[in-house]
């Protein structure tokens, strides 16, 4: 009498030997889970990519300082003596000149054409100074170089550069009545940044007739405790109704809704692609037992037992789901990861610039559904194997 370990390897083993005997039925399970976990991943990455470009230059010695119960740049409004009383404020960091590290941002939306699909798409426009530069340590000059002050240039993120038509360097773009010349392509370490324009804040003032007025304050802090000491000063000068918070706490409030859209699609449509998955893997299953049924009544007949030959049928589901989602998750890491696209920012209105992300925890989660997939379509198949009578299957020897 064999013990249990024995059997449910022999029979095991000898169940995995003839999966190319069933090849077809079998490649019908792989195939739908393939495409579940290829769907799951793909949509996730989406998700995931988003949340990186917009965090991944957020960082917690940047405060960012908007009008009180502005929820975007895009609805702030900011004096330039108001810009002058916050570069005054305690809690910020100075340079080694001395100078303190306060960055007044204008912010406006242009009208420009996606490359790929030749639509219109509204693209952010960002007019800085030389402290935009200092305050974003990471950012750099790629291509060309940057606009001069008092000048119609600006220089396209490298996301910007990449998605919409006419930002080579060198090209003449007419924006709003005015046209601006493209001197430079910068990157961000990947960040929001990238998916901008940039251009001398004097200069885009007076083209969009927005007088002396900013939108939005950036400092660098002494360190991140020291947004405290910055908050109860504004708090305390009547002449300043704004709101200070770390730029990563901006950027994360932003991430989310386009986020949380993304995940409402794709975890539901994931979902529906499973059932039908599940489904596939039952029949799949049933199938094979079908098939193998004077196979299991012989092995009953020798003296193994029911639980070997349905934890062997449990098994091959696990495996050949384990197999579509390896596939399916190998097929959306080479088509998807690293591929560019925009979409629009709920919060700002505006196109954002972003990559796919296919992370490790993504393909993890890929693998968990497609167990999750295979164990419970392989588990009524199973306890059919293991409930199979075993003279009516003689008979059919």
């Amino acid at each position: 009498m064999f013990n249990g370990i024995a059997q449910i390897v022999i029979i095991t083993v000898m169940n995995l030997r003839n999966l190319s005997q069933r090849l077809g039925t079998s490649s019908v399970a792989i195939f739908g889970v393939a495409c579940v976990v290829g769907v799951l991943i793909g949509v996730m990455s989406m998700a995931s990519g988003f949340q990186r470009t917009m965090l991944s230059t957020g960082s917690t010695d940047i405060a960012l300082i908007m009008r009180s119960g502005a929820t975007s740049e895009m609805s702030s409004g900011i004096g330039y003596d108001q810009v002058q009383l916050i570069a005054q404020s305690p809690g910020i960091a100075r340079d080694e000149n001395g100078q303190l590290i306060a960055s007044a941002e204008l912010y406006v939306i242009v009208d420009l054409f996606k490359k790929a699909t030749d639509t219109s798409a509204n693209v952010p426009l960002r007019g800085v100074d030389d402290n935009a530069f200092n305050i974003r340590e990471k950012m750099k000059i790629i291509e060309g170089r940057r606009f001069e002050p008092g000048r119609n240039e600006l220089i396209a993120g490298r996301g910007a550069h990449s998605q919409f038509a006419n930002l080579e360097v060198g090209s003449v773009v007419k924006l709003g009545t005015t046209e601006w010349t493209v001197v430079g392509v910068f990157e961000d370490s990947g960040g929001l940044a990238e998916s901008e324009l940039w251009a001398d804040a004097r200069v885009l003032q007076d083209a969009y007739r927005r007088g002396n007025s900013f939108q939005s304050v950036r400092v660098k802090l002494e360190s991140p405790e020291a947004l405290d000491t910055l908050k109860e000063a504004i708090a305390s000068n009547p002449q300043l109704e704004m709101d200070a918070q770390l730029e990563v706490d901006f950027l994360a409030a932003q991430a989310e809704p386009v986020s949380l859209f993304i995940k409402a699609i794709g975890y539901p449509v994931a979902i529906l692609m499973s059932l039908g998955a599940i489904f596939g893997a039952i029949n799949t299953m049933y199938a094979s037992v079908s098939s193998r049924t004077r196979e299991i009544a012989t092995l009953r007949a020798l003296g193994f037992g029911a639980f070997p030959v349905a934890f062997s049928t449990l098994f091959e589901s696990l495996v050949l789901a384990l197999i579509g989602g390896a596939i399916g998750a190998l097929v959306v890491y080479l088509a998807f990861n690293g591929y560019s696209v925009s979409t629009l920012n709920f919060s700002s209105f505006s196109q954002v610039v972003f990559d796919f992300a296919v992370t490790g925890d993504l393909l993890v989660q890929g693998v968990i559904a497609a167990a999750v997939i295979g164990l419970v379509g392989g588990f009524f198949p199973a306890v059919r194997a293991a409930r199979l009578p075993v003279a009516t299957a003689l008979r059919e020897v």
